[in-house]
């Protein structure tokens, strides 16, 4: 499912227009996204977790050269899945 296709989702779950709803689901992402760049995680009832991550700069090597490389120190956003999600999923 892409954007299009969730604003689409919502707006008929909601039963209002898809501008309402892609405006509501942008300020969510918007929220979400403003509280993981602070360090935040994000938990949603039902659903899961959302975490910021942090990778170790670590040696890679590059696939058309052959060569080995530094790759960077990066932070990542994880998904946990709540147990009612994965329960659902196995139903």
């Amino acid at each position: 499912m892409n954007k299009a296709e969730l604003v689409e989702a919502i707006a008929a779950k909601g039963k209002c227009s898809k501008s309402e709803a892609e405006k509501g689901l942008n300020v969510v992402l918007e929220v979400i996204g403003t509280a993981l760049k602070k360090g935040n995680e994000v938990a949603i009832a039902g659903a899961g977790k959302l975490v910021v991550k942090k990778r170790k700069a670590h040696k890679g090597i590059n696939p058309s050269t052959g060569k080995t490389i530094t790759i960077p120190a990066s932070k990542t956003v994880t998904f946990k899945p709540s147990k009612t999600l994965k329960e659902a999923l196995n139903k």
